[in-house]
């Protein structure tokens, strides 16, 4: 159940477990849910993300499955207390498979006057809404234009709200910390941190251990922080605000170790594994860039597994160097966003032309220009396929969710060590920054990505053709700088076909320009059948997507089928080259939907390619899409009532609050 309240009445249709004794003689009862919620909303300097992050932690450890959505302010530190400055971090948490966020929290708590106003036309009606009640001074309360104390004036009667001075219970339990007062103010977090770890049962061993190894050097810190989580926990089991408690079960799930993941830390992690299993050094080279810095971050700590990371002082530089340790010998990648992609195209390719591995990822984010550096979008799509001078393919993947981040970039180096080419990972801010359990995988069933270096001549007449191919993948030989009697020359300028000396003829041109473009759509063939999500085998109507829309397309589709009806599901990895069998695939449906975080980029491809009428449904909001939205839409073209989906502006819609699970 969603429905969640703070007073003794449970929620229609929740199982409500035998009451328990609160110190004083307290009763309270403990509320059964299977998913519930939850969204943290305060100023960027309130910890937000580390509240949301530590309760996430929690419940992973818990055993429930979990999806969350970090949302950052763009600027680097707005003023205290604006809207600008509104950080928030969202989690859906339940007992069985989830795939998103959640459309619409069903607790909400805010820590000051910008957090309720930004984050209050979220909050269905009747939902329970928590406010630091200490931050709702009158000056507070003007920077963001309410005219009197919503918390008093009556306008939040539709919502279950509950005001709880938390800044002063702060540093009331903090009060022989020997902190200063604002010192004291900023543990209020895990004020808050601890009761919700009371309203939803949550380990709280594991934060305690985190605040003792987070703040080891400054033990002052570290026990202020951890009194104000206990003194959270304690107001939860002895105050009237909260008649009852929320119990989640664990999910059931495979058998197998698992842990919290971001994308971020996935695709770091990934980039281990493939120079572990490829035997090769791994060289990062990148500059800091939203949301992809994180990538940069985790690898830079991991030089024991042999890996170098080198932070260049712009985009170019760090993709140049990149490719010269791929010249090297080296598993070469390079991470950026949008605007760093546009930078480094001129290196692309020069690695198309030069044929050499290397893998760029672009953390994807609200554009054109700087746009909206932590918000995301998929808009990069046909700048990673097209955004080159020349004719010069490059395989593009795109990972679904923060754990598929993994192996979608271990994929990726499987192709660029393959065939010899750079490939573009299309990642996101979503799951940048997202985060769900994740199975840590068995090394040795990890691929096997080594590489036969050229060691000798492999000419008729004694020579080395760089240039000479393998039969099958159409690569080219890859040759170590230094090894006796394999010197070759390398560079922009178009190569003469097996010597690669420089080559102005036409018709050699023609020829390497064909069989660049041939490698790259000869990958297909490595690739396994499409999966079609489609459980009943009759359904008229397919939706199609890339990227992080796979949650919320799965989360709509379910809602459709609850319904009685029929719906396909075609997710893609690979975007370039696109499947083989792909266009009979999308043949069989009558309608194909694509739901996209832009203006229709994959409708457009498919369109040119397979000649189907795939309609586009978009919205580029800097948020995922909604799965109530979504199964609005899909239903309309199942139920045959609109003849193009037009796009749609989500934030008129009223988020379901019931029905399948998300």
């Amino acid at each position: 159940m969603t429905g969640i309240t703070p007073g003794s009445t449970a929620p229609a249709g929740a199982a409500v477990d035998a009451p328990s004794s609160a110190p004083g003689g307290l009763v309270k009862s403990v509320v059964a849910l299977d998913r519930v919620v939850i969204r943290l909303a305060g100023d960027s300097g309130d910890g937000m993300q580390l509240t949301g992050g530590r309760f996430t932690s929690e419940t992973a450890t818990f055993g429930n499955d979990l999806s969350t959505l970090p949302n950052f302010p763009a600027e680097i530190r707005a003023p205290t207390g604006t809207l600008p400055g509104v950080s928030s971090f969202q989690l859906h948490f339940a007992d069985h498979d989830i795939m998103t966020p959640g459309d619409a929290p069903d607790v909400l708590i805010v820590m000051n006057p910008a957090a309720l106003k930004a984050n209050l036309p979220d909050l269905p009606g009747g939902g329970l809404l928590i406010a630091d009640a200490d931050e709702f001074t009158p000056r507070n309360l003007a920077k963001v234009g309410y005219a009197s104390n919503p918390l008093e004036d009556g306008s939040l009667d539709g919502w279950q709200l509950v005001s709880v001075p938390l800044t002063s219970m702060t540093t009331d339990a903090l009060a022989d910390s020997g902190l200063g007062k604002k010192e004291a103010e900023r543990s209020k977090n895990m004020f808050t941190l601890g009761l919700l770890s009371w309203m939803y049962h949550r380990p709280t061993e594991g934060t305690i251990r985190f605040l003792e190894r987070q703040f080891r050097r400054k033990p002052q810190i570290a026990a202020a922080n951890i009194a104000a989580f206990r003194a959270g926990y304690n107001y939860g089991v002895t105050t009237e605000a909260f008649a009852v408690s929320y119990e989640i079960k664990p999910a059931p799930m495979a058998p197998g170790k698992y842990r919290n993941i971001s994308g971020n830390q996935a695709l770091a992690l990934a980039i281990v594994a493939a120079g572990q299993r490829s035997g090769l050094p791994v060289f990062l080279g990148a500059y800091p860039i939203t949301p992809a810095s994180d990538v940069l971050h985790e690898l830079s700590k991991h030089k024991a597994f042999g890996v170098r990371t080198f932070q260049a002082e712009d985009e170019i530089a760090g993709i140049g160097a990149a490719l010269g340790a791929s010249f090297g010998g080296a598993l070469g990648v390079t991470t950026t966003s949008g605007p760093g992609v546009a930078l480094k195209s001129e290196t692309i390719g020069l690695a198309v032309m030069t044929e050499l591995p290397l893998v760029i990822v672009d953390v994807q984010r609200g554009g054109p220009s700087t746009g909206l550096p932590t918000k995301t979008e998929q808009s990069d799509l046909l700048q990673a396929l097209y955004g080159r001078n020349g004719e010069a393919p490059v395989p593009v993947i795109a990972p679904r969710s923060p754990g598929d981040c993994f192996d979608a970039a271990l994929e990726a180096a499987r192709i660029a060590l393959t065939y010899r080419t750079p490939v573009i990972l299309l990642s996101d801010g979503y799951l940048a920054n997202g985060a769900e359990p994740w199975a840590v995988p068995i090394i040795d069933e990890l691929p096997d990505l080594r590489v036969d270096f050229a060691t000798e001549p492999n000419g008729e007449d004694g020579e080395f053709l760089p240039y000479l191919r393998d039969p099958e993948t159409l690569a080219r030989a890859w040759a170590v700088p230094g090894t006796a009697g394999l010197q070759h020359r390398i560079g922009g300028l178009e190569k003469a076909d097996k010597t690669g000396n420089i080559s102005y003829d036409a018709d050699n041109h023609d020829f390497m320009v064909r069989t660049r473009q041939a490698k790259v759509d000869g990958i297909a063939a490595s690739l396994p059948p499409t999966e079609v999500d489609d459980p009943d085998g009759d359904a008229r109507v397919a939706v199609i997507g890339w990227g992080s829309t796979y949650g919320p397309i799965g989360a709509a589709c379910r809602r459709i089928r609850a319904s009685g009806r029929s719906i396909a599901q075609v997710h893609l990895r690979h975007l370039n080259p696109l499947p083989a069998d792909l266009g009979e695939i999308l043949a069989r449906y009558d309608r194909v939907v694509c739901p996209e975080m832009n203006l229709g980029q994959l409708a457009m491809v498919l369109r040119a390619k397979f000649l189907v009428d795939v309609q586009s449904h978009t919205q580029v909001r800097g948020l995922p899409f909604r799965a109530a939205e979504l199964a609005a839409v899909l239903q309309d073209v199942i139920d045959g009532t609109t003849g193009t989906v037009a796009t749609s502006d989500s934030s008129s819609d009223t988020p379901a609050q019931t029905g399948a699970a998300l």
